[in-house]
């Protein structure tokens, strides 16, 4: 087993020397090993495509600008925030979901993705639409853990997950479905004590990743979702406006989180755990879209572009004729173009936080 454990290892060293170069310089001495997704359909890679779920995206005109345009479950054109960073740290071009049926073993070396589109911290967001909760995504962690030793052995295994990142992303979900389109929570709470809510869940994912030996954590916060197309649509009135009272929520729980986050920085030995602010990039690039080149921030390049997201995105609908001047791919998800706006502004402002 050892032999074999050994010989597993120098697949990995060989995988990761012939891999590009990192585009983002590190400092010297350190390695990103892996990059590890948890969270929802901003880096599902695929993974609802195997389960009994409506949230789902394995179809045209999902993925027509990547490879060759066959649908890979990723909501979007083409990919995904965890597929651009993995790339900009030289770890690989694209980041695979755990469920992929083609998964390579090579592929668990240097991490993928367990994220489920429309889940959340809240547990009833992951219930209502029956999706993979994140227990349910840290349950398959763990499974991942115990494959990654068995290949390469304990030793080998637990310096692959420390040197790896990792990658929360939820929220969104929670504060738009859960709370304020269905109200399953809005009975009981009022908003500032469903962030707390949702920051409790947060902060006890988090410490469990962390025991499971994962140091380098960057957690994203809640964009401005009241100006995603989908709700201007269904909020923002006759002239589809940004909802502020969305964008409130998200600013409350964005500073809650944040504050916690630090909380566990400072408290979690030898850890780097990082909040992520996706609102004020993001929010940049709808209210100054000439300064990046993009023409159209209010709807979607799929269909009108006002609501479709999903099965209303499919084969019947028209796409927008040049998907790099669109901000967003469909009513709630960005294009890849959008994406690489926000990864350049988040490698540029986070990634020394972690070493």
């Amino acid at each position: 087993m050892k032999n074999k454990s050994t010989t597993w290892f120098m697949v990995y060293v060989v995988v990761i020397s012939e891999l590009s170069e990192a585009l983002v310089k590190l400092p010297p001495n350190v390695t990103v090993t892996a990059l590890i997704a948890f969270g929802d359909s901003i880096v599902d890679q695929g993974m609802n495509n195997n389960i009994n779920t409506i949230a789902k995206c394995n179809f045209p005109p999902y993925g027509s600008d990547l490879m060759g345009g066959v649908p890979t479950g990723r909501f979007c054109n083409a990919r995904t925030p965890a597929d651009l960073i993995a790339e900009e740290l030289g770890i690989k071009e694209l980041v695979p979901a755990y469920f992929d049926p083609n998964l390579q073993t090579t592929d668990l070396l240097t991490g993928v993705s367990f994220a489920s589109g429309a889940a959340g911290y809240d547990p009833q967001t992951s219930q209502i639409p029956a999706v993979l909760s994140l227990p349910d995504q840290l349950d398959l962690f763990k499974e991942y853990m115990s494959k990654l030793k068995a290949l390469v052995g304990e030793e080998s295994a637990n310096y692959i997950i420390a040197n790896a990142i990792y990658f929360v992303v939820a929220g969104t979900d929670d504060l738009l479905n859960t709370y304020f389109i269905l109200g399953a929570r809005r009975l009981h709470y009022d908003v500032p004590s469903y962030a707390d809510l949702m920051v409790h869940y947060a902060s006890t994912f988090i410490q469990e990743l962390y025991d499971l030996g994962a140091r380098r954590i960057a957690v994203f916060g809640a964009p401005p979702i009241g100006c995603l197309p989908s709700q201007r649509t269904l909020a923002g009135g006759l002239n589809r406006m940004c909802v502020d009272r969305y964008n409130q929520a998200a600013q409350l729980y964005n500073a809650k989180l944040s504050s916690q986050l630090d909380t566990l920085g400072n408290t979690l030995p030898q850890s780097k755990v990082v909040y992520v602010d996706i609102y004020n990039p993001l929010l940049d690039l709808i209210q100054n879209p000439q300064n990046y080149g993009l023409e159209v921030v209010d709807k979607g390049c799929c269909g009108t572009g006002v609501l479709e997201v999903s099965v209303l995105c499919n084969k019947f609908s028209q796409t927008c004729p040049d998907h790099t001047k669109y901000l967003f791919w469909d009513s709630y998800h960005p294009t890849e173009t959008g994406y690489k706006l926000l990864v350049d502004q988040i490698l540029g402002n986070y990634i020394n936080r972690f070493f």
